[in-house]
């Protein structure tokens, strides 16, 4: 895929751009197999490819420059200089034209960017996330204070007089000099707080601080697969641990008589009953907890546990109560083999029964994998 930010050297997030994508899939698909190699799962499914181009559903971006000539983008790993990635070729052209149009707006509105190094200035991140359902984004400024606050206010009619795709916006004050991404406070500026998001008929409330997947069509095929292997196991009980805004749980609601949902973000659980709201699903619970301490807490255990857990993975005790709860089978989604495989090691008395990746980020080294395992029969 031509690339001319990965061609100038200026930017390296795409460490496999040089390769021909199908030959990106095999060395993926290579690495895995041979991660897996000493505990194989009884049947190794197809990967599942993404588009090349204009996948991805988020930016990140952050805000460089002077007053004058903001920059949205990152610093270049050559001599340091501010690169603007706004037209990034992952990013759908409606988005790049979105994110051409604020790198403006920013000097329009007289929103000076954070100097990391002087520690002045105020517009630290632009984090947009994109709908593919509807086309709607939602657009979060994160800010030092609030000094600059009523210049966002003054000229946000303009920003979405121009795009009126923008439905929500949001003002994150993140005042702690450092490389955390975000703060505590979030001060909505429109009236509506989520976007929508539809994979496989079922809908997911987005909000500012939920995770949300960054590849529409590969997750909903994650979801779609996860759904299928569930119901295949026909469970009356399940448990999604870690499970965000509720895809997971929404998804495998219709087939089985009880769900549990847990997640630490609140923010996300908000999301996850409000679209379990939306479609009438009344067999759903969804708590904002930890799901080591909710697992340690409980004496009784479903038949199928769903765990999709942080790149740290589920940490050994988490996998020790598991072990000891025992259910009949585990789903597992992780977004890092090198933890998933660690964690599997430690589920000594199950089964792989079959595992499939996913492309959740094409031209990089990262994949999106999934297991089921099975409780041996003693």
């Amino acid at each position: 895929m031509p690339c001319p930010f990965f061609d100038r050297q200026q930017c390296h997030s795409c460490s496999a751009m040089s390769q021909p994508y199908e030959q990106q899939v095999a060395a993926k698909d290579a690495n895995l197999k041979a991660l897996f190699a000493e505990r194989m799962p009884l049947n190794w499914l197809e990967p599942v490819k993404s588009d090349e181009l204009a996948c991805r559903n988020k930016a990140k971006m952050v805000v460089l420059g002077a007053a004058h000539a903001p920059i949205l983008g990152a610093e270049s790993k050559l001599g340091g200089e501010a690169v603007s990635l706004i037209n990034c070729p992952l990013y759908p052209q409606d988005m790049q034209e979105l994110l051409a149009y604020l790198q403006d707006w920013i000097r329009t509105s007289g929103i000076p960017p954070y100097n990391k190094t002087k520690k002045k200035g105020e517009l630290k991140f632009i984090l947009l996330t994109r709908a593919q359902e509807s086309g709607e984004f939602m657009l979060r400024l994160v800010l030092r204070s609030r000094d600059a606050l009523p210049r966002v206010e003054r000229n946000l009619e303009r920003l979405l007089m121009a795009f009126p795709q923008v439905t929500v916006v949001s003002v994150n004050l993140q005042p702690v000099h450092m490389a955390r991404l975000e703060g505590e406070e979030e001060i909505y500026l429109t009236e509506r707080t989520h976007l929508t998001e539809v994979f496989n008929g079922v809908p997911l409330a987005v909000r500012p601080k939920s995770f949300f997947q960054t590849n529409p069509k590969v997750a909903s095929q994650l979801y779609a697969t996860a759904q299928r292997w569930v119901s295949e196991c026909a469970p009356t009980r399940m448990w999604d641990l870690f499970c965000g805004v509720g895809g997971f749980a929404l998804h495998c609601a219709r087939d089985i008589a009880e769900v549990t949902g847990i997640e630490i973000e609140p923010e996300a659980i908000a999301s996850a009953k409000h679209s379990a709201a939306q479609i009438g699903i009344d067999n759903l619970n969804f708590a904002a907890l930890d799901s080591t301490q909710f697992s340690l807490s409980q004496d009784k255990v479903p038949e199928l546990v769903l765990v999709n857990p942080p790149r740290r993975g589920l940490g050994q005790a988490l996998v020790t109560q598991l072990t000891s709860l025992a259910p009949k089978w585990i789903v597992y989604s992780s977004c890092n083999p090198q933890t998933l495989r660690q964690d599997i090691d430690g589920f000594s008395d199950y089964q792989l029964v079959q595992m499939q990746w996913f492309d959740m980020f094409p031209h990089t080294e990262h994949v999106e994998a999934m297991v089921l395992l099975e409780r041996r029969e003693n």
